[in-house]
């Protein structure tokens, strides 16, 4: 793995009454969600494989947000640990490129987990904010690069 786009989900509906997982986006998210889209497509950033957590929120933002490629719905991605993601990426690093749809605080610790080998150290992901890392060895705790972290305009 050469590249590795961290998007949490957009903007989702309360909960109130709900099962989590079938929460579904807002308005406000679904716009959310096609900036973070046309931001990948404006500066022609492709990806080889997706993976989704399968709650209804993700699954909406990657549909909105990633057209490239079928996802892959990967039920360890929701409510998971940094361990649990690094885990799955592990998984998949013979792909190119990867884009990891999911949940916080499991995305925002990742990213912390990967560039600075920690997951206790992090600053926060807002909904259908992306992390964009880069890895010129191996995918190892500490060593990917934030090239880009980008957020979507209120």
């Amino acid at each position: 793995m050469r590249e590795l786009i961290l998007l949490r989900h957009a903007e989702a509906e309360p909960g109130e009454g709900k099962d989590d997982r079938e929460r579904r986006l807002t308005e406000h998210g679904k716009h959310e969600a096609r900036a973070a889209g046309e931001w990948l497509s404006s500066h022609h950033i492709t990806y080889d494989r997706i993976l989704c957590s399968p709650s209804e929120r993700t699954k909406e933002t990657a549909a909105l947000a990633l057209g490239q490629v079928e996802p892959s719905y990967e039920p360890a991605i929701y409510d998971a640990t940094p361990g649990d993601l690094f885990d799955l990426l592990d998984q998949h690093k013979d792909a190119e490129r990867v884009v990891l749809v999911g949940h916080n605080p499991g995305i925002e610790q990742l990213v912390a987990f990967l560039v600075e080998g920690r997951s206790e150290d992090y600053r926060g992901m807002p909904p259908a904010g992306m992390a964009r890392l880069r890895f010129d060895g191996s995918l190892e705790p500490g060593k990917a690069k934030l090239e880009t972290f980008w957020s979507p305009p209120n």
